[in-house]
């Protein structure tokens, strides 16, 4: 038995090394610094430390969130443009530090996103060595209020409905007709959108 579980950390490994996530990849871009300068060029980000790579020219920098106002990328491994924002946040109500969210969509409701790549646990593919643990991509939403504070978003559907108060009949209706689905932060969005096109 302890070989099963010897192949199937090993398998879990090698998915792990073999996927690749947005934030590995050198994305063309722009950034707009804290004190007003925009940099063109080519731009990876690591939002789990807030932080952004510029490359241009062979020459490379470091920005923190602290230093950045805005930047946009586009994402090849999406084909779309993605834009993100340094916006001050606490996730304990205490002091609040510029931290980066990417903007899926704005409005009545704005909906944020962060990414992180954790380890979570799914069945192997041999039922025999149990669960493997596999590096995934995973998405916390949040709502940006009209104050400018930004609160934590479950990302359930009934949770969804219940924000959208009396128009929440009328997004769940189109959820169903498309088919959406909320683990797809892009499909997630698209039903927000929905909600604020009803207030235009």
């Amino acid at each position: 038995m302890r070989i099963g579980l010897v192949i199937g950390f090993l398998l879990s490994v090698n998915i792990a090394l073999a996927q690749k996530f947005p934030s590995e990849f050198w994305h063309d871009g722009k950034i707009v610094l804290e004190a007003g300068d925009t940099l063109r060029g080519n731009i990876k980000y690591d939002l789990q430390s807030d932080l952004l790579q510029f490359e241009k020219n062979n020459k490379l920098e470091s920005y923190t969130a602290r230093k950045v106002l805005f930047f946009e990328i586009f994402d090849k491994t999406v084909k779309r443009y993605r834009q993100f924002y340094s916006l001050p946040y606490s996730s304990t109500g205490g002091y609040k530090a510029p931290v980066f969210f990417e903007l899926l969509t704005e409005g009545k409701i704005t909906l944020l996103c962060r990414e992180a790549i954790e380890y979570r646990s799914s069945p192997s593919s041999f039922s025999y060595y149990g669960s493997t643990n596999r590096l995934v991509l995973v998405f916390h939403f949040f709502i940006l209020k009209d104050n400018g504070s930004i609160e934590s978003f479950t990302g359930k559907k009934n949770d969804l409905i219940y924000l959208m108060g009396n128009k929440g009949d009328q997004v769940e209706k189109y959820m169903k007709t498309n088919k959406i689905k909320l683990d797809n932060k892009y499909q997630f969005a698209s039903a927000v959108e929905y909600y604020n096109s009803l207030y235009k």
